[in-house]
């Protein structure tokens, strides 16, 4: 393990728990046992969920062995992270039916051949009464307390549920019978993660290495990506409906998705990054990401068609070479579409702006609207059209 590849697999990481020990159980030349686990709560994965997908890849190349953990058991308890409420229990059923699509998406990227699908119904769900009463005396209620959720929901009366509690305990003990080396999750899960050190070493085990990768935002630039927010690019979206939701994200957060998302070298990507401070059009960059996207999880084929696609729209004279160019400013909340349009002068008003994109006159980049509470991110560059004949370009700066 050289200090190149080392830096590869924590590029784009938030935290590693601990690096001395990463490099500890790397000098011991063996295949580590790398564990990243996901409950089946929806039919499908966006690309939020590939952030970690795509670290598992990084060490699958290096040479470990990749575990990707279903939890179809801990799905029907629900986990409780960042929740202000219990959440509602999954029935087996629907846990059973989602894991299916897991498996299905997540080989878009795996390695079949390279990985190991787990269930944590396997131990879980043959572990007794008695035995799951052990597992909850590991640990106390006044360290389930310091998590951050659990805290604020006591302090500010909200109920926990006895079994929310029993979470980040079933968690960390898939990591004591996976014998887990290195275990990956979202900046959101770092306590859950440590579960898993904590009960690795009262069993006896060496403690996993925790990798924390950061939440991916979604489309707007601001939440994270959700369905429920509608700012999502899901990994079954079509081709042409993938590769325009690239587009339409501002050029800094196309920068957060290639370093998230991208399988380019990190050299390469800091070097287009600098290319574009000097000047370089980054909507160049911006289309090759797009591709890469669409490529990973529809083919190469796909991604030369919807290139083909777009430079029809936007080389071929569909949008017209004399456009009026406008520069608005806006704060980090970013500019809603229908303010923008009527500044732009492309709608005499608002309400104009609103009527208009439910009639599905509005396209940005040539992709229609389909929200009126659309909100623009703060430096972002597109062309916005309404009806067919008129243009403007935007540029949405910082205030």
């Amino acid at each position: 393990m050289t200090q190149e590849s080392l830096a590869q697999l924590k590029y784009g990481a938030d935290e590693l728990l601990l690096e001395s020990e990463l490099v500890t159980k790397l000098a011991e030349q063996r295949p580590l046992i790398v564990k990243a686990g996901f409950d089946p709560t929806a039919p499908d994965l966006h690309l939020g969920h590939t952030v970690l997908i795509n670290k598992l890849k990084q060490f699958q190349e290096a040479g470990h062995q990749v575990q990707f953990l279903i939890g179809d058991f801990t799905a029907m308890i629900g986990d409780p992270t960042g929740k202000n409420v219990t959440r509602k229990p999954l029935s087996r059923e629907a846990v059973l039916e989602n894991a299916q699509t897991y498996q299905a998406q997540v080989f878009k990227i795996l390695d079949p051949e390279k990985t190991q699908v787990k269930f944590n119904s396997t131990w879980m769900g043959a572990m007794t009464s008695a035995e799951l009463i052990q597992l909850a005396a590991k640990h106390t209620v006044a360290r389930m307390l310091e998590r951050d959720d659990f805290h604020k929901r006591y302090k500010g009366g909200q109920p926990i549920a006895i079994h929310e509690f029993l979470y980040p305990l079933i968690q960390g003990y898939d990591s004591v019978v996976m014998k887990a080396d290195v275990e990956l999750g979202g900046t959101d899960q770092k306590f859950n993660l440590l579960m898993g050190r904590h009960l690795q070493e009262i069993y006896g085990q060496k403690p996993q290495v925790v990798l924390t990768m950061p939440i991916l935002e979604g489309l707007d630039g601001v939440q994270k990506m959700s369905k429920s927010l509608n700012n999502y690019i899901g990994i079954a979206d079509a081709p042409d409906d993938m590769f325009g939701k690239i587009m339409s994200i501002s050029d800094e957060l196309m920068w957060r998705y290639y370093q998230l998302l991208s399988f380019k070298p990190r050299t390469d990507i800091e070097t287009w990054q600098l290319a574009c401070q000097n000047g370089e059009n980054p909507r160049n960059y911006k289309v090759a990401l797009g591709q890469e996207i669409v490529a990973r999880f529809h083919g190469a084929a796909a991604a030369q068609q919807v290139l083909e696609n777009f430079e029809a729209r936007f080389q071929r004279g569909a949008i017209p070479d004399d456009i009026a160019e406008f520069q608005f400013s806006a704060g980090l909340e970013g500019l809603p579409i229908a303010n923008l349009l009527k500044n732009a002068g492309l709608v005499d008003s608002t309400s104009e702006a609103i009527r208009q994109i439910k009639q599905g006159a509005v396209k940005i980049d040539g992709e229609k609207v389909e929200d009126p509470k659309t909100v623009i991110a703060v430096t972002s560059q597109h062309v916005y059209q309404v009806g067919k004949r008129k243009f403007a370009k935007v540029e949405i700066i910082e205030e």
